[in-house]
């Protein structure tokens, strides 16, 4: 059963690292879930102190991250981190030959609290630590490795012999001679010390949140047959996040081609590709900048606070420039198409063209309380039109009772540039729940949210909690590389910012944003390509 077991365990450790070697992240993910209680337990047992012991545990995984393509024989994936591991500790011991481990030393006492654990209650879990190593320390580590491990792994032996790859047997007897070298008197205190200093969620936080700006290592030519399993790997999740992060560079595409559709003159030709390269580059330099000041803040931790409030500032200029640049981009269409028509009259025979053509918008006949079930409009906008309005709505100015899509978009669920409703997704939303390149709701997701709770990738602003890969500022709870909040990237932090429940919804989350935005984009291009395709070159 042993050999079983292992041999299994292997298996899916080769699997995660092919998965993890693709760029793979999640993957990644699950092997420093499954190897954190071991990794940690064989610092803490060498250097005695939980704090130094989960930064050389995280460290190793970073380690590992960096240079997973070097690993030749996925299967000994645990062997490997085990061997970073122990390296990692006999650097940290070089490196601090004077500091003596002692339990007075104040940074010793600082032991791991237990999961929502109370202030008051943490100077007796420090003075609980600091009796449990007094009495560890004075073991064998032979005996005091698998001691700890035992109790950290729920007390299971055979658990316990498939990490330190002992026998069954050999296990009982070193926990036998470790329980028996443990003093009566604080048997007790150490027992339940080491079930409350197992690394918790937030270890793994912790650990994704420093790879999060480090690239993937290059695929091993060594690996061989490795690739061909990648190929096959790749997971329902890591489609959608591709879909979902390049959702509005698509959307911009079928936006492009459905406006140069549109267009009847050069002038309006080069309008159409102004305004979206003016947005690209907004986009772009927004971006830069949030990176910027990531950087910037994770090499000067002396200006996190000043940064992050900055990087605040940043994106109510990013919002309020993408609110005027679309409202600012209609109206130019609209008054260039007028001035078109009356200096370029022969541009305009299409019947598309004429003034009221049927072909220049969809209006259903089935009407629910007086309001038609779909209006979507289809010709480049102008003065003369009125938004569309409907159930389901979309133009330039969608009003929809349910749905509503275009540039500017008002609905329970609305997809635009500038979106408001219930639940919004755009280049700015505003909602109940948000979500787009700037989410602004009570419940936001986006490159950057503002909200109640937030859950960003590159800037969270939270009133409870926010989640961020880059800056996270909230009044209660942030966890990210540069946060600031009451807790900060601890266990309490894990809690308020419900990182458990935001794991399960996420993949959701990404298939919403894929569906709601590139499906109206695209059924819309392809309309407008159908109804408003001039057969005429467009006229200089």
């Amino acid at each position: 059963m042993f050999s079983q077991r292992t041999s299994f365990d292997n298996e899916q450790d080769a699997y995660l690292v092919m998965l993890a070697l693709g760029g793979n992240r999640e993957a990644f993910c699950q092997i420093v879930k499954r190897y954190q209680t071991l990794l940690c337990t064989i610092a803490y047992s060498a250097l005695g102190d939980i704090k130094h012991s989960e930064d050389v545990a995280q460290e190793t995984f970073v380690e590992a991250w960096k240079k997973l393509d070097t690993l030749h024989n996925p299967e000994k994936l645990k062997s490997w981190l085990c061997g970073i591991v122990r390296f990692k500790i006999s650097r940290f011991r070089r490196q601090q030959p004077t500091k003596e481990q002692t339990v007075d030393d104040p940074e010793l006492l600082a032991g791991h609290p237990a999961e929502n654990e109370e202030p008051e209650a943490q100077a007796m879990s420090r003075q609980q630590h600091a009796l449990m190593w007094q009495v560890l320390n004075s073991m064998d580590e032979t005996y005091r490795e698998p001691l700890i491990l035992f109790y950290r792994e729920q007390q299971s032996v055979e658990r316990v012999a498939v990490e330190l790859e002992l026998t069954t047997d050999t296990v009982k007897q070193r926990l036998s001679r470790g329980r028996n070298l443990l003093k009566q008197a604080m048997s007790h205190v150490v027992e339940e010390g080491l079930k409350h200093s197992k690394p918790g969620a937030a270890f793994t936080v912790s650990v994704m949140t420093l790879i999060s700006g480090i690239s993937p290592p290059a695929k091993a030519a060594a690996i061989g047959t490795g690739t061909a399993k990648l190929g096959s790997a790749f997971k329902l999740a890591t489609l959608l996040t591709v879909l979902a992060v390049f959702s509005g560079f698509i959307s911009s595409f079928f936006g492009l081609r459905a406006g140069l559709d549109q267009s009847r003159t050069q002038q309006e030709r080069r309008l159409t590709i102004k305004s979206v390269v003016l947005f690209f580059v907004v986009t772009f330099v927004y971006i830069a900048a949030m990176f910027g000041l990531k950087a910037i803040a994770v090499n000067n931790p002396s200006l996190i606070t000043p940064i992050t409030y900055g990087a605040q500032l940043l994106i109510l200029v990013i919002a309020c420039s993408f609110v005027w640049l679309t409202q600012r981009m209609l109206y130019a269409m609209r008054t260039l198409r007028a001035h078109e028509r009356i200096f370029n009259p022969e541009a305009f025979r299409h019947n598309a063209d004429q003034p009221g053509s049927k072909r220049r918008e969809y209006i259903s006949r089935l009407q629910l309380f007086g309001v038609p079930l779909v209006h979507f409009q289809f010709g480049m906008p102008e003065h003369t039109d009125t938004p569309a309005y409907g159930w389901i709505a979309g133009g330039s100015h969608a009003y929809g009772l349910l749905f509503a899509w275009g540039g500017v978009a008002v609905a329970p669920i609305s997809v635009g540039i500038v979106a408001m409703g219930v639940i919004t997704v755009g280049a700015v939303g505003f909602g109940i729940i948000s979500t787009g390149t700037i989410a602004i709701g009570l419940l936001a997701f986006g490159a950057s949210a503002v909200g109640y709770k937030a859950y960003a990738s590159l800037s969270a602003t939270g009133w409870e909690s926010a989640f961020s890969g880059g800056l996270s500022l909230a009044k209660e709870a942030a966890v990210g590389p540069v946060a600031v909040a009451n807790y900060v990237n601890d266990d309490q932090a894990a809690v308020l910012t419900h990182l458990t429940e935001f794991s399960n919804v996420y993949q959701w989350v990404l298939a919403a944003i894929a569906v709601l935005v590139i499906v109206p984009a695209a059924w819309h291009a392809m309309q407008v390509r159908r109804r408003m395709k001039s057969p005429h070159p467009p006229h200089s």
